[in-house]
């Protein structure tokens, strides 16, 4: 989508419950290993202005805060922005983190169905209105590359959970879970701690939550510098490259859905029109949410007409 509409200040209660129900996709897509909750703020049009906020918690933020200037701190930090965000992904953690990790274990394929239904949308949302040169097409090569890669690491099986394992591994997860199309959980996943973290939200542990909560804040907000850095210099290539990142974890919505599933050996069964339902409506969602913000949709503009070229939405 990435429309580029300032949504950091929400003004009314329901920018502010637009903001909460995108942090609740956000925070629901993080739970499910191979989808990125960066993927959903890349689809729901808050993506620059999420790398934003996290950045603006610098050093001046700091002393306005130890200095008691807390309308100072306010005008600096986008703090509704965050707050509202914040509420609907610990919602959807809170409320959808045993139902998804059964979603995961008894049918993979209807939920990973689904993601591939919104992850191919917003490649083709957000690809058709990048203004593609060689440099840029390049760039989408080596992030879809480098996220196939990644998404393919093997699984480590032993692994230890002390304080400081756990707090490198909220570190790197949270980098990853920023990106669009590598999931933070799946990187928990790869590193041996995402059934350790997983149990401890369902069990309440906050001492190991901490551990890894205090990895996430410090990688967040230095990951945050540089992305920030790169959006404003080199806008498109830097979309171009995310949008290679969402191709690229195509690979573990195919292997972790259906690669390894029986439905591969049911051909004609019910399930498989299920499953062609779900990426339907996945990919409608997707297209229908983007219309709507950006009125440049490519495939909605089939059906609708509209003056607005895609273009038109990422031109800097």
């Amino acid at each position: 989508m990435l429309d580029r509409k300032d949504h950091s200040r929400p003004k009314t209660p329901r920018e502010f419950i637009r903001l909460f129900f995108t942090g609740f996709a956000m925070g629901a897509s993080d739970i499910v290993p191979g989808v990125s909750g960066g993927t959903m703020a890349f689809i729901l049009g808050i993506y620059e202005n999420l790398i934003n906020a996290i950045k603006s918690f610098d050093l001046t933020a700091i002393r306005l805060a130890l200095s008691l200037k807390f309308r100072e701190f306010l005008q600096h930090v986008p703090l509704p922005f965050l707050i509202a965000l914040g509420l609907g992904i610990g919602t959807a953690i809170l409320l959808l983190s045993t139902a998804l990790s059964n979603l995961l274990e008894n049918n993979p394929t209807f939920l990973f169905s689904f993601f591939a239904g919104l992850i191919l949308a917003s490649i083709v949302a957000i690809g058709i209105k990048i203004q593609w040169n060689l440099s840029r097409f390049l760039a989408l090569l080596v992030g879809a590359a480098v996220a196939f890669v990644v998404v393919g690491l093997p699984v480590l099986r032993e692994a230890n959970h002390t304080p400081l394992v756990l707090f490198a591994s909220g570190m790197i997860a949270i980098c990853a879970m920023i990106l669009p199309g590598i999931s933070g959980s799946f990187i928990l996943l790869i590193l041996g701690q995402y059934e350790f973290v997983l149990n401890a939200v369902r069990d309440r542990d906050v001492l190991s939550l901490a551990f890894v909560a205090v990895g996430c804040v410090i990688g967040i907000v230095a990951f945050s510098r540089i992305l920030s850095y790169l959006l404003k210099h080199y806008y498109q290539t830097t979309i171009a490259v995310l949008t290679g990142f969402m191709i690229g974890s195509l690979r573990t919505i195919w292997e972790r859905g259906v690669a390894g599933t029986e439905l591969l050996d049911s051909v004609g069964a019910p399930e498989i029109l299920f499953v062609i339902f779900l990426v339907i409506a996945g990919f409608a969602l997707v297209s229908l949410l983007d219309h709507v913000q950006t009125r440049a949709n490519p495939v909605v503009s089939l059906f609708v007409r509209t003056n607005r070229k895609p273009q038109e939405v990422l031109a800097k």
